[in-house]
């Protein structure tokens, strides 16, 4: 079984260590090359001779015609998060096995949340603009500020969802969360209630957004949905810009009635001179809360791990099937 690693070298050199190499080479006659082009005479050579292809960052769509240059390819291992930029419906209409790292890199998303989270509701974003701008209130007696007692929505019980709300619960936060396919036993079990989203958002003092991006879910938050937020309120996304219509948030936050925190935008990046970015109850940071620097290494290691489960024909951990693909992100 020969495996080929696809990705950019930078992402590769991140993801997989000396010991993950010899683990591949230990269960696969892995090939020398990182493969970031397979339209080059070498890419398609080594894409001919490919059994599985371990991917990440950084590797070329896989389209019908790329793969009518690997007639043995059997599985795809994505060490990293969403596959559907990269993989064409060809991938499971030929039966290829199709394998994501998105449960290793939910942690570094969910971590990232919790944390906004916590700042938020002491502040820290708005308060350290006015600190810069020679505001040096003492907050210590506003009722508005702290964590104690609040009220967190979480709009969608997806991996990472599940996670932090995880991590919140028993920490003195009333937690909901919407979610159409989850049961009210399901969200009890989380320590929440499952409320609808409109009554999520009257609800919440933060509002978390970790649902997938869909037809449906485009411009989840509208001017209507967004107005039902409570005076104070602040929304997190660190899922998918468009699941907000920036125009509407955009208004919201201007004079003041709301704040946000926005690890991914729409569009992404913003243009220079958007509104957004210069209000100080706004935190803009570059879609960073994904597995970054260091962390590349844990999708290599579940990667590597699904690699090993497939040359001992085990159950893939990570599976992605073509029924998924209309419910994850």
């Amino acid at each position: 079984m020969t495996a080929l690693i696809a990705m950019s070298p930078e992402v590769a050199a991140l993801a997989l260590s000396p010991e993950h190499l010899e683990r591949l080479r230990a269960t696969t006659d892995l090939s020398d090359l990182v493969v970031s082009d397979f339209s080059s005479p070498e890419g398609r050579k080594a894409l001919a001779r490919t059994d599985v292809l371990l991917s990440g960052w950084g590797c070329p769509r896989l389209d019908a015609a790329v793969l009518a240059d690997a007639p043995r390819l059997s599985a795809v291992v994505h060490a990293a998060g969403s596959v559907k930029g990269f993989l064409a419906p060809e991938v499971w209409d030929r039966g290829i096995l199709v394998s994501s790292a998105a449960e290793a890199n939910a942690a570094p998303v969910a971590h990232f949340t919790v944390s906004a989270i916590q700042l938020a509701g002491k502040r820290a974003f708005r308060l350290a603009h006015a600190y810069r701008n020679g505001d040096h209130q003492d907050p210590t007696t506003d009722p508005d500020i702290g964590n104690h007692g609040r009220t967190v929505g979480i709009v969608g019980a997806s991996r990472i969802g599940r996670l932090v709300l995880g991590a919140l619960a028993g920490r003195g936060y009333r937690l909901l969360v919407s979610d159409p396919f989850l049961h009210p036993d399901d969200a009890a079990g989380l320590g929440a209630e499952l409320v609808e989203l409109d009554t999520l958002l009257r609800e919440s003092d933060v509002v978390s957004l970790h649902a997938p991006l869909l037809p449906e879910t485009r411009g989840l938050l509208d001017d209507r949905r967004l107005s039902l937020l409570r005076d104070g309120a602040v929304i997190v996304n660190t899922a998918r810009g468009a699941l907000i219509d920036t125009a509407a948030l955009t208004r919201h936050c201007a004079d003041g009635r709301i704040d946000a925190v926005l690890d991914v935008t729409e569009p992404e990046p913003l243009p220079a001179g958007h509104p957004l970015l210069g209000m100080g109850n706004v935190l803009l940071t570059p879609h960073l809360a994904g597995a970054m620097g260091t962390e590349i290494r844990l999708l290599g290691e579940f990667a590597v791990t699904e690699v090993e489960r497939f040359a001992h024909q085990e159950p893939l951990l990570g599976q992605v099937t073509a029924e998924d693909l209309h419910r994850i992100a």
